[in-house]
């Protein structure tokens, strides 16, 4: 039977999380399927999820060369907790980098094009091997206006899927089930990063603010509406003109 959007939209449009990546990771995708974290705030509770399903679920992180080494700690620290075994680290293609941010301050000035290099072309890259035919993301409605009527499954231009166990989860939802889980957070939430990106481009957040209002705060300055996602759920060219999807 092919997998059409209709059909795992008919199947599983009102599935939990765990029965949703059982019926994914193990039937429609069987061996076509990664999760995509950026190894951020809510992170853990999606990885959790996915390893108790299968641990050999790859694992995509693109590893920009620009993280916090909070974050780089916390990928080895999950991957030692939940015994991930294929966890894959994507990086930028130094030929690019050397051409297109060779003083690595490119962020400054084209922020767009910065996360294309870093994040969106490493991923393409690695998707043109044809392994995958979805991605589980954890991408929620409650995040962004991009994300506010996200289904939990969707098919994207790219043709491939993106399967998004927690849609519907918010903030509560969350809390008690990492507490349930004993979690780790990730160290730069207490300290008031309640969304993480990369270290140049991300900076705490005030309690009156929305949580992912750190993100990108320097692009109110470039543009006068701030950038609210990265790209790689949207795509976007060469990163020259878009303002579009994130992790």
């Amino acid at each position: 039977m092919s997998v059409s959007l209709s059909r795992l939209q008919a199947f599983y449009g009102e599935s939990e999380s765990i029965p949703l990546l059982r019926a994914m990771i193990h039937n429609e995708f069987k061996n076509e399927v990664a999760l995509i974290s950026s190894f951020g705030a809510d992170s853990a509770l999606l990885i959790s999820l996915v390893a108790e399903v299968n641990p050999d679920t790859p694992i995509l992180f693109l590893d920009t060369g620009k993280h916090f080494p909070e974050t780089l700690e916390y990928v080895e620290q999950l991957e030692n907790l939940f015994g991930l075994t294929n966890l894959r680290r994507l990086n930028p293609d130094p030929k690019l980098l050397n051409n297109i941010d060779p003083d690595g301050k490119l962020w400054q000035s084209q922020v767009n094009r910065c996360c294309w290099i870093r994040k969106v072309e490493p991923l393409d890259r690695e998707l043109a091997k044809g392994e995958f035919k979805a991605l589980i993301t954890g991408r929620k409605r409650y995040q962004t206006a991009q994300r506010k009527d996200i289904d939990n499954v969707e098919l994207f231009e790219d043709g491939l899927f993106r399967i998004n166990p927690l849609c519907t989860w918010d903030k509560v939802e969350l809390k008690e089930e990492f507490k349930k889980r004993n979690l780790p957070q990730h160290p730069l939430v207490e300290r008031g990063y309640p969304s993480i990106g990369c270290a140049p481009c991300t900076r705490e957040v005030r309690p009156d603010e929305d949580e992912r209002a750190g993100r990108w705060a320097h692009t109110t300055d470039m543009s006068g509406g701030q950038k609210q996602e990265c790209g790689i759920h949207t795509g976007g060219g060469d990163g020259s003109n878009w303002m579009g999807g994130g992790v």
